[in-house]
This record gives structure tokens, sequence and C-alpha cells, in this order.
């Protein structure tokens, strides 16, 4: 059994800052991708920023130059760091782990977590 545990989330002023972070865990041997993605009310999910086991990341064109991804292999956890926050960044905010290996070899396609809400007041 894998799960993914969010962290971080709350409210802030436009301007400000947070850190989102989610562990996996679990008999994991390894995750290839893992994400953030993000869903604002009546709005479909989009993808925040993304990164591979190797350390490439990738991220939406609304967010570039203010979050910053990153992860901690050892740990199975990813960070995300908004920094500049907007008001239109206001969503619930869920971690991805994709391509999970359990230590019994079984390859999971996709995980995700609960989400957690960020909100920013303008």
């Amino acid at each position: 059994q894998v799960q993914l545990v969010e962290s971080g989330g709350g409210l802030v002023q436009a301007g400000g800052s947070l850190r989102l972070s989610c562990a996996a865990s679990g008999s994991i041997f390894s995750i290839n991708g893992m994400g953030w993605y993000r869903q604002a009310p009546g709005k479909q999910r989009d993808v925040v920023a993304v990164i591979t086991s190797g350390g490439t990341t990738n991220y939406a064109d609304s967010v570039k130059g203010r979050f910053t991804i990153s992860r901690d292999n050892a740990k199975n956890t990813v960070y995300l760091q908004m920094n500049s926050l907007k008001p239109e960044d206001t969503a619930v905010y869920y971690c991805n782990a994709a391509g999970v290996l359990s230590t019994s070899r079984v390859t999971i396609q996709s995980i995700w977590g609960q989400g957690t809400q960020v909100t920013v007041s303008s």
C-alpha cells in the first residue's frame, strides 16, 4: 500500500510565499515522476510542476519564475516552493507520483494525494 500525504497549504496574502511538501509512504522501491497539480473551483485539474527522478523539471507557464519544484529521492518526498503568490494561484493543490515501483516489483501507474488548499488573498 502506497500513499501520498501533502502538507503546507494555507492562507497567504498576495506576494507571499508557501512551501508544500508531499511524502510518499509504503513499500516503495522507486518513484519515476513526481509532481504538483491544482484545481480551482469550477475548473479542471491542471499541472503546475513535475520533476523526474533525475531532477529534470517542467513548469506551467503561469508559475515559471515564481514556483520551484524539488525532491528528495531518499525520503520519497517532493516539495513546491511558491513565491510571489497571486490570487489566481488559489486552488486545491494535489501531489502525484507516477511510475511507482513497489518492493514487490509491482508498478503503480499513478497515485494522488488528498489535496491541500492554498488560498491567496488580494
